[in-house]
């Protein structure tokens, strides 16, 4: 991943709140995000259950956007790489559950993915910035994990200006995700803090128009960075 900020404002819609009955139709009525967004949850690491890698696997044969997978798991130095094998352009675990995160990380590129790297709103980032090191991705939750459709916690956003802090400084290499309530209400303030992909699932999928959303959002997005890129600051 390069340094600098991406382009334009990246949309990950998250299938957790689309049709599970119809997810190949759903996937192809937001052809045109950056990658597809992917929750998978085993009751364990977070209370709720959802898809596993079947499921990824007849994703990755059904839709050409890239798969964004976020394992909310327990044991993924285990578990992790089959996602990776499966085809998942992005596969994103937590340092509260990796025992190894940075072999984990070796062994996600060798598997031909980007590695991922995801924190809880309530740990923090900075005794986990040599492991950055080692991963393409930073997501950042804004929400606890494990439902779908809850509040943004405007708190995590520290965290956002910290890892912006260090991409741009060339500390780390990788780019900043974010999850977690984002909707056209939230979205400036993270993209003004220093989100390069926003994650959305309600509303996109909750729209009428799903495509014309994930358009939306990322124009408004696009131009809270032009705000700040032209004199406001973070």
């Amino acid at each position: 991943m390069s340094a600098e900020p991406t382009p334009q404002p990246m949309i990950a819609p998250s299938i957790l709140s689309a049709d599970f009955a119809r997810l190949a139709d759903e996937a192809a009525g937001v052809a045109d995000a950056d990658w597809l967004h992917v929750d998978v949850m085993d009751a364990h690491f977070v209370p709720n259950l959802t898809i596993g890698l079947p499921v990824v696997q007849a994703l990755r044969k059904a839709t050409a956007i890239p798969l964004d997978c976020h394992l909310m798991i327990e044991d993924p130095d285990r578990w992790a790489i089959g996602y990776a094998e499966a085809g998942a352009y992005n596969v994103t675990v937590h340092v509260e559950a990796a025992k190894d995160p940075v072999a984990l990380a070796k062994n996600l590129r060798a598997a031909g993915a980007k590695a991922g790297l995801s924190v809880k709103p309530n740990t923090p980032l900075e005794p986990y910035v040599d492991v950055l090191k080692h991963y393409d991705t930073l997501l950042v939750m804004s929400v606890e994990p494990g439902f779908g459709g809850q509040g943004f916690i405007a708190h995590v956003l520290d965290k956002v200006r910290t890892a912006r802090r260090l991409v741009d400084t060339g500390h780390l290499t990788l780019l900043v995700e974010i999850d977690g309530g984002i909707n056209p209400d939230t979205i400036e303030a993270a993209a003004e803090a220093g989100v390069d992909c926003f994650v959305a699932g309600s509303a996109v999928f909750g729209a009428d128009d799903p495509a014309g959303a994930v358009s939306r959002l990322r124009d408004q997005a696009g131009r809270s960075r032009h705000r700040v890129s032209s004199g406001g600051g973070r």
